[in-house]
């Protein structure tokens, strides 16, 4: 059974919220960088730096981000090197500050396996995670430091985050 838990405009006002708290903390966007977790992330994050555009003026560079190598619950070994990322990000990430973009923050396995990633690109001057919905269940100490939602859900339950760039609408539901 499916539950839509948000809505397109709630989805819109929740990003428009991260984005000012990304302006807040950061205090100027010379040295800002979106990094998206493919594939919504990379979505989110694009649409948080056309919010900061329009807000502001800034063009803040987003980069996508694919960590299927990194990942450390992957079972197949050729998969993971094949997978790692093998060329430079198309921005340089030393001394930025980094905000890593993903739709659902569950366990912190992603965003650890995008540090990863990150760390054999270069030495960034901090990294912030914002995410759209933060569900619990931690497994590792990561939190977000920037959430639209924080939806508790039992750990047989998912989060479906649809986006009008995938999915050809903007909702998210939980399925249980």
């Amino acid at each position: 059974m499916d539950k839509q838990i948000i809505d397109a405009m709630a989805m819109k006002r929740a990003l428009t919220r991260i984005t000012y708290e990304i302006i807040e903390r950061n205090k100027g966007f010379d040295d800002l960088i979106l990094i998206g977790i493919k594939t919504r992330g990379e979505f989110l994050a694009r649409r948080i730096a056309d919010q900061m555009a329009k807000l502001e003026g800034a063009q803040i560079p987003v980069v996508p981000l694919d960590v299927t190598g990194y990942r450390d619950d992957l079972q197949n070994d050729q998969v993971e090197k094949e997978s790692k990322v093998t060329t430079k990000l198309p921005v340089d990430i030393d001394d930025k500050q980094v905000v890593l973009v993903d739709d659902v923050f569950f366990t912190g396995r992603t965003v650890r396996a995008a540090m990863d990633a990150l760390m054999d690109q270069g030495r960034p001057q901090s990294i912030r995670v914002a995410v759209l919905i933060d569900r619990g269940h931690r497994e590792m100490p990561i939190r977000p430091d920037f959430v639209g939602k924080n939806v508790p859900t039992a750990s047989q339950e998912k989060v479906k985050v649809n986006m009008t760039e995938v999915d050809d609408q903007d909702n998210v539901e939980l399925i249980k």
